[in-house]
């Protein structure tokens, strides 16, 4: 939802990161073919259209090395824990703090 997105972009910001906001899977998908991205943020519900497993899985085949970081409404179910398995780096459960989506991202950055 945009408003959620403003939130999340905003309150990075104010922690000094650049952040990029696009409106869906399929807009990941096609921004990471053009524009260098040192980690996404994504949801796992993204309606509509692909989910966030199957959008970190199309950008892994883009750039294998990504980093992601899961940012979600839900509690971590299966499509969770199969895109931690795959290799993102962390899990934040909303509703979230700044410090703590800050504390999530700077981790999923430093992560090797």
């Amino acid at each position: 939802e945009q408003v959620l997105r403003d939130i999340a972009s905003e309150m990075l910001g104010q922690l000094g990161y650049r952040v990029d906001a696009v409106s869906s899977g399929e807009a990941a998908v096609e921004y990471v073919k053009i524009k260098k991205t040192d980690l996404l943020l994504i949801d796992m519900l993204m309606e509509p259209g692909i989910n966030g497993r199957e959008t970190f899985q199309k950008i892994q085949r883009i750039h294998p090395a990504i980093k992601a970081l899961i940012v979600s409404g839900y509690s971590e179910d299966e499509d969770v824990q199969e895109t931690l398995r795959a290799g993102a780096r962390g899990f934040v459960q909303k509703p979230y703090l700044m410090s703590r989506l800050g504390q999530a991202v700077k981790d999923a950055l430093l992560k090797r």
